[in-house]
C-alpha cells in the first residue's frame, strides 16, 4: 500500500473512531425559547390527540411523526379537526427535531434526533395505542 493510501486509511479510521454520533453526543434535553414554545404547543395539543390515539384513528410513525392510521375510527364530525391536529403536530415535531439539532450546533444531526425521538414516543405510548414498527407495519402496544 502506498503512503497516500495508508494515510487515507488511517484518517478514515480516525474519523470513524473519534466522530461522535448524534445519539451519543446530542443533548436532547437542550432548551431554547423556540424549543420551549414547540414543546408547549405539543403538550397543549396532546390532550386533543389522546382520544384519537386511544381509538386507533391516529398512530405514531417510526419516523417520529403521527399519522392517520384508521380515520374511520373517529366520528365523522371530528375528522376535520383530527386532520388539522395531525398536520399541526407533525409541523411542530419536525421543527422540534430541527431546533434540537441546531441548538446542539449540529444541524446535520436532525435525522438522528428524529430517530431517537421516534423511539422515545413509541416507548412512552399508552397501552392500546398504535405505532409503526421498524418495517413500517402497524402494531398495537
Amino acid at each position: 500500500m502506498n503512503a497516500t493510501l495508508r494515510l487515507f486509511a488511517w484518517l478514515f479510521l480516525a474519523v470513524l473512531c473519534w466522530a461522535p454520533s448524534a445519539q451519543a453526543a446530542a443533548d436532547l434535553e437542550i432548551d431554547t425559547p423556540a424549543i420551549t414554545a414547540l414543546k408547549q404547543h405539543m403538550q397543549q395539543r396532546h390532550g386533543e390527540l389522546a382520544g384519537f390515539y386511544a381509538s386507533g384513528a391516529v398512530g405514531l410513525t417510526n419516523d417520529g411523526l403521527v399519522a392517520l392510521r384508521d380515520p374511520g375510527a373517529a366520528p365523522l364530525a371530528q375528522r376535520q379537526a383530527m386532520n388539522g391536529l395531525v398536520a399541526a403536530e407533525n409541523l411542530d415535531r419536525q421543527a422540534l427535531y430541527r431546533e434540537i439539532a441546531r441548538a446542539n450546533n449540529h444541524p446535520e444531526w436532525e435525522n438522528e434526533v428524529r430517530v431517537t425521538f421516534a423511539q422515545r414516543w413509541i416507548g412512552k405510548a399508552a397501552p392500546g395505542w398504535w405505532y409503526q414498527n421498524a418495517s413500517g407495519a402497524w402494531a398495537r402496544k
